[in-house]
């Protein structure tokens, strides 16, 4: 199996719609397109009551079918499906048009789950992201088990999704207003998920920050989100897609660092702005820097901040 290149940066904001909604097509593909909108994911789980599961199935068939009825185009979206659990994909994937599927997210993936989803026949262009949302997460050698299977597919493996809301729920916890993903046991978690799967080169996804009109606590952890390499973050509410993707431009010095340490002609230490530049040591986080710069551009020094109006999706 060999998939076409796609980087996880690509994913940019990717935001969260439930399938209950019957202007899928509209939002995500027509005139109406949500401005901006690099990725989405189509959500059959936690936001569907299970009553309503029908419904959704019924509207993602019907966008499955809007969708292969027209040509695919440059600014398509990256587009997944969330089923509920691996039966469920087994029924999605014999829907006509799923093939236009960038891939699907896998919930609440862990060693013991993730069997049966890899069992499934995806399309050859199909990329999966699993969701790190279980009380696995909170245990490395379950990690350990986890990225021993994947490994086994990495190419198809786009991004490992963090769910940050489902990690706290498992010990009874919601986020406080005023402080960002990382100011509480959340932080040690995706921190601990970073250092088991990174280092084998799988790309890691940022939770969604729930708080949506927040918008400077927004830019600060998308910050954070950035020092801890993740690639991409969930997004809630369409407004916050312009602030994640504003968040993700890369400051000017750090272009400037970075093209330094790329250069052909590098010394192997040299001094820039007071600090140690080593590209032996500093050429992964150059290049990766350089490519979200390809993606999302260089920063304003001074970017203006949108306060969110909190209308609905």
């Amino acid at each position: 199996m060999t998939l076409e290149p796609l980087p996880a940066l690509a994913l940019g904001a990717t935001l969260y719609m439930p399938c209950t909604r019957d202007d899928l097509a509209e939002a995500l593909l027509g005139a109406r397109r949500i401005p901006g909108l690099r990725s989405a994911v189509l959500c059959l789980e936690d936001a569907v009551l299970e009553r309503d599961v029908p419904q959704a199935l019924r509207h993602l068939a019907a966008f499955l079918r809007t969708l292969s009825a027209r040509p695919a185009g440059p600014a398509e979206p990256l587009l997944f499906a969330r089923p509920r659990d691996a039966a469920m994909l087994e029924r999605i994937l014999c829907m006509p048009g799923v093939e236009r599927l960038t891939g699907f997210v896998i919930p609440k993936a862990h060693a013991d789950s993730m069997p049966a989803y890899l069992a499934l026949p995806f399309h050859d262009r199909h990329r999966l992201m699993p969701t790190l949302e279980t009380r696995e997460a909170c245990d490395a050698y379950e990690m350990r088990r986890l990225r021993d299977q994947l490994l086994v597919v990495q190419d198809r493996i786009l991004a490992l999704r963090i769910g940050g809301n489902d990690l706290l729920r498992a010990m009874g916890l919601r986020r406080p207003a005023g402080r960002t993903a990382y100011d509480g046991p959340l932080g040690g978690i995706i921190a601990s998920l970073v250092a088991n799967f990174a280092p084998w080169g799988f790309a890691l996804s940022a939770p969604v920050f729930e708080r949506f009109a927040d918008v400077s606590l927004l830019r600060e952890e998308v910050a954070r989100d950035i020092e801890h390499g993740l690639q991409g973050k969930t997004a809630i509410h369409p407004d916050q897609i312009a602030v994640i993707h504003a968040a993700l431009a890369v400051p000017a010095a750090q272009v400037e660092e970075a093209r330094l340490m790329l250069a052909d002609d590098a010394p192997a230490v040299f001094a820039h702005d007071g600090a140690m530049c080593e590209p032996a040591t500093h050429r992964a986080w150059a290049e990766r820097l350089l490519e979200r710069a390809a993606f999302y551009g260089i920063a304003d020094p001074q970017p203006a901040l949108r306060l969110i109006t909190g209308a609905d999706q």
